[in-house]
């Protein structure tokens, strides 16, 4: 199964914000569309980074003024990344080596998706339980 199969079934919206943001807009943004992370853009189609509730929580812990803390600041600017064409066991394997949650979708430098590691359990799970109901039609018979 390929990272483009995930994303026909979840849909390519990704939300972005631009680096310029405040922390206060970024907690805005993921309550707003109950997500964990977000994509930094400053033209919603290039990856510049990507934040999420790890780096605000870091950010959180002791800092005066979090709330008007610019998202440039805290965000996470080596992104992985992988393609529509990457397997899901590639993106899996990534996700734990690496430790992240979320993985942007790029094509020719393009921002075109994202995929999160709830994405690919619910992918997961919907193979093998097509794999259980196909031995059980071949066991029936």
């Amino acid at each position: 199964m390929k990272i483009n199969d995930v994303l026909r079934g979840k849909g390519n919206e990704v939300v972005t914000i631009s680096p310029q943001a405040t922390v206060t807009e970024l907690l805005t943004l993921l309550a707003e569309h109950n997500i964990g992370a977000v994509v930094v853009s400053a033209d919603g189609s290039s990856v510049a980074g990507i934040v999420s509730e790890r780096d605000i929580v870091r950010l959180w812990n002791g800092t005066p003024d979090a709330g008007e803390v610019r998202v440039s600041a805290i965000m996470t600017t080596e992104v992985r990344t992988c393609t529509p064409d990457d397997l899901i066991d590639s993106l899996m394997l990534l996700m734990t080596e690496h430790r992240i949650r979320h993985v942007p979708v790029v094509v020719d430098g393009a921002l075109t998706g994202l995929v999160s590691i709830g994405d690919v359990v619910k992918s997961r799970i919907g193979e093998l339980e097509f794999e259980k109901e196909q031995l059980s039609n071949y066991i029936a018979g």
